[in-house]
């Protein structure tokens, strides 16, 4: 059983939602990577998603692209990038998920990367360039190597491609709240609660659904909980938090915003 779908299921035994926090690795510079991994443990986060800098990422707002420039710049690269996730093995077992594009695998060779992510600690991957029908070679790549493979659909998803992504897709489900890009933030609409409601009720707790896209406050997440997330995702807001933070206060400042909005994914 893999890390993600462990926690999964320890969350449902203590009726909690997962909150998963996306940052970008090298931003805003090397060394600010691991104090801001160990904010997020000890605030109590549940999976990370950890970013690698790609240099057209269609699927972001501005918040990340600019975040995925200035890694790029920092010269952020691949070695290091497995280095890194293995000092973060070194520290925790929280499940670690790497956000990238399909190009950076295909280049390598998806067997290849994957084995190598895998190695250093890396239990799944969202590719949100990735699509069901052209995911032969990495659906098989990340079968032979124990790997989840996490795919995104959004409110407009026709439930005949729903149901075939949700047959493909593993640790869970990545639901895009809103129409556009990641850091957009709109009060929660009705089309995004009854996305949740039947995108539930086609996957029928045979995967997890998570919700991600706009999300910045507790509130938000307790009305995406309410609606029946089994996961929050969030990332514009700790990278924006990131950029106004001083390197000396990054760990207590990550860890503060992240207690208040692990907070509430939890029963009352």
């Amino acid at each position: 059983m893999s890390r993600i779908k462990n926690k999964f299921r320890d969350l449902r035994s203590k009726k909690e939602k997962a909150l998963i926090a996306y940052i970008m690795v090298g931003y805003p510079n090397n060394n600010a990577t691991i104090p801001i991994i160990r904010g997020l443990v000890k605030g109590g986060v549940d999976i990370i998603e950890l970013g690698f800098p790609f240099s057209d990422p269609l699927a972001d707002g501005p918040v990340i692209q600019n975040a995925s420039m200035i890694s790029l710049k920092k010269g952020t690269k691949l070695n290091n990038f497995f280095k890194l996730v293995k000092k973060i093995r070194n520290e925790t077992n929280i499940p670690l998920v790497l956000m990238t594009y399909t190009n950076i695998l295909y280049k390598q060779g998806f067997s290849k990367f994957i084995a190598k992510a895998k190695k250093a600690g890396v239990d799944g991957f969202i590719l949100p360039d990735m699509s069901i029908e052209e995911s032969k070679d990495y659906l098989s790549a990340a079968k032979k190597n124990n790997a989840d493979t996490i795919f995104l659909v959004s409110p407009n998803t026709s439930n005949i491609r729903l149901k075939k992504i949700a047959k493909v897709t593993t640790g869970f489900l990545y639901l895009v709240s809103i129409y556009g890009t990641t850091g957009m933030k709109t009060k929660i609409q009705q089309y995004t609660i009854n996305a949740i409601k039947n995108t539930k009720k086609i996957v029928n707790a045979k995967v997890p659904v998570g919700v991600g896209f706009g999300i910045s406050t507790p509130d938000d997440v307790k009305k995406f909980v309410a609606a029946g997330a089994d996961a929050i995702i969030v990332g514009s807001s700790f990278l924006r938090l990131i950029q106004k933070t001083q390197m000396s206060q990054l760990e207590s400042k990550v860890a503060s915003f992240t207690k208040r909005m692990k907070s509430s994914t939890k029963a009352t």
